[in-house]
């Protein structure tokens, strides 16, 4: 299902109540078909709010919503709840019955729209068995880890068959290793079911890991969007630039998935590397090629769903350095002053 967004606004009164807020200030945006595509943004961003209107928990103040070509932001009340039926959400809380065990929290939504018992045991075990917790149908939620409990909510969002799944910070009460086991999990899903998948997060992993498309959401405005290997490699807004610089700077790589600094010294360019160019000898083609010399001070690579990006943080000292500037950009190579 392709969602369209045109000139969304969605106006609230602020803390004080003393003014207005524009939470989200005239976004028009695609999000393509059978896709996971993701929304980032900081806190108080306003891309919860955005979410919101998306998955008409809300109606915009101006603007229009559409699902496949309908517009879906003025449905009346009878039909907003048959569409409703039709959409998945997921939470960072899980927001799961307690007093339910894991199967009846699955069976829950297909209660609600009246299901045959027969079809709904045979739903239940088929969703279990997709998110691996065949053996946890009986279990209380209590006994269940954040990660089972996740996996719980995610069989509960298919229950009735979504066209559309929608994941509103859903690895953020995670730890990183099941955070990695759960964007696994929707990715297998989203591939198996052909789902448009949308994520909101503010957490650049998720999107580097998950997400074929990503759009960057800044003070209610849409200041970036594009695909994950074009926002990686040419990241335009300093919002985006911001984000991808903070991932993994903090710790050590154990994949070779981080961007490693083994000099706070210098730094001067940051060189971004396509997936074409990382076997080439490129800087020891600078240093023939021109009178320069170079200085790695961090270098690593970015895993994404598309394809990898190299990134080094680099120094040139010599006579030819904006030649050599110039002859990386005609390889191809994306060369910004570091830190801009």
């Amino acid at each position: 299902m392709q969602i369209d967004l045109n000139n969304l606004v969605r106006i609230y009164d602020s803390a004080d109540g003393l003014s207005k807020v524009a939470a989200v200030n005239d976004i028009s945006l695609t999000i393509p078909s059978n896709q996971i595509f993701g929304i980032i943004g900081k806190s108080g961003a306003g891309k919860s709010s955005l979410v919101r209107l998306i998955s008409m928990m809300e109606k915009p103040d101006s603007g229009e919503v559409l699902y496949d070509g309908q517009r879906v932001d003025n449905l009346d009340e009878k039909e907003l709840v048959m569409r409703r039926r039709r959409i998945g959400m997921i939470f960072q809380n899980f927001n799961l019955f307690s007093s339910r065990s894991a199967g009846q929290n699955i069976a829950y939504p297909m209660e609600i729209c009246g299901l045959p018992k027969d079809e709904i045991n045979r739903r239940v075990d088929e969703l279990l068995e997709i998110v691996e917790l065949s053996d946890r149908k009986n279990a209380r939620i209590s006994t269940l880890s954040g990660g089972q409990k996740q996996r719980i909510a995610i069989a509960r969002a298919l229950a009735n068959k979504p066209d559309v799944l929608f994941c509103d910070e859903a690895t953020s009460a995670l730890d990183p290793q099941t955070t990695a086991s759960i964007l696994n999990l929707i990715r297998k899903i989203q591939s198996q079911m052909n789902l448009t998948v949308v994520m909101i997060t503010h957490q650049m992993e998720v999107v580097r890991d998950a997400c074929s498309q990503v759009a960057v959401i800044n003070e209610g405005k849409l200041v970036e969007v594009g695909s994950v290997n074009d926002i990686f490699l040419n990241p335009k807004s300093p919002v985006t630039k911001d984000f991808i610089s903070h991932i993994g700077n903090d710790r050590k790589a154990t994949d070779g998935s981080d961007i490693i600094r083994w000099s706070k010294e210098g730094g001067e360019y940051e060189l971004s590397f396509p997936s074409d160019k990382q076997g080439a000898p490129v800087l020891s083609n600078v240093a023939k090629k021109f009178d320069v010399e170079f200085n790695i001070r961090a270098a690593g690579v970015q895993h994404l769903t598309e394809g990898d990006i190299g990134k080094m943080i680099v120094d040139f000292t010599g006579f030819q350095v904006s030649e050599a500037l110039k002859y990386l950009r005609s390889q191809n190579i994306i060369v910004e002053k570091a830190g801009e």
